[in-house]
Formats: C-alpha cells, sequence, structure tokens
C-alpha cells in the first residue's frame, strides 16, 4: 500500500463517486478528491488517464450533461470537449500514477492495494 497516490476526479453529488471516496477512506488509504464541478482536469491528466482507460470509456453517453449539450447527434473530439465540460466524465475516475479506472471499479482498487 505505500506509494499509492489516489486521486479521486468526480462531484460530491455523483453516488458512485461518494462510494468511491468511502472506498478509499474505510480502508485508510490516502486520496485527494478533485471536484469536476469546481475545476476541470488538465490536458496533461487526460492523457495520463487515457493511457489507462479508452476516451471512449470516459466519456459518460448516459448522463444528464450529455444530453443536455445535445453531443448525441453532434460530431466532436472526446478528448477536446471532456476538458472543455468536465462533467461528462464517467464518475468517479480514480487514477494512481499511471493506473486509472472510470466508473466505480472497487476489484480494480482492490488489486492495486494488493499489489
Amino acid at each position: 500500500m505505500i506509494g499509492l497516490m489516489i486521486q479521486i476526479f468526480g462531484t460530491l453529488k455523483s453516488r458512485d463517486t461518494q462510494k468511491a471516496i468511502r472506498f478509499f477512506k474505510e480502508r485508510r488509504i490516502p486520496f485527494q478528491f478533485i471536484d469536476l464541478s469546481l475545476k476541470a482536469m488538465s490536458r496533461g491528466e487526460l492523457e495520463s488517464v487515457a493511457r489507462s482507460v479508452p476516451l471512449e470509456t470516459l466519456l459518460d453517453r448516459e448522463g444528464a450533461e450529455f444530453a443536455r449539450l445535445g453531443l448525441a447527434y453532434l460530431e466532436f473530439d472526446a478528448a477536446d470537449t471532456l476538458l472543455e465540460h468536465p462533467l461528462l466524465f464517467r464518475m468517479p475516475v480514480v487514477r494512481d500514477k499511471r493506473r486509472a479506472t472510470a466508473g466505480p471499479a472497487f476489484d480494480q482498487w482492490s488489486a492495486w492495494l494488493k499489489s
């Protein structure tokens, strides 16, 4: 567990983000929470996450923000759109150095803790 540098990107309104926060708190794993409703992910952070999680997986096509922006019928660049509209991320995005997940991924997080 030594050496974990967990970052959780999401919003406090997201139930899945709340579950991720609880998961790491219960295991006494320190983490940094970044509220996407207040601060967008930087291009470097997005590129780092995209090495582990494809951009299409990061994009929440079922969410209210996707519908609100009317993206279902438009062509757009996923990376630029995610940077411009951070509420489009599938939450939570959890990152540990070069590993990342999008959405609830309890099994993967548990594996990180064991390695």
